[in-house]
């Protein structure tokens, strides 16, 4: 059973992985490297999702940095 709390270094290192990817993806699908099939929207629906995924990322950086510094 894992300990409440954890450790914190391992806690921020798995948390700026999942930032560091999350960017990565949207910033890939805005740019039309990555994309989803034309049965599926194409790459409109791609570039939209891409946006929709780096703007909730930076909202939880923001989010994390307020509750950090309360």
């Amino acid at each position: 059973m894992a300990k409440k709390g954890g450790n914190n270094l391992l806690s921020f290192v798995a948390w700026l992985t999942g930032v560091i990817v999350s960017l990565s993806v949207g910033f890939a699908m805005i740019d039309n490297i990555l994309s989803l099939p034309s049965y599926l929207g194409g790459t409109s629906v791609a570039m939209v999702a891409g946006w929709v995924v780096v703007i909730t990322t930076v909202i939880s950086i923001v989010l994390a940095i307020i509750h950090y510094f309360k």
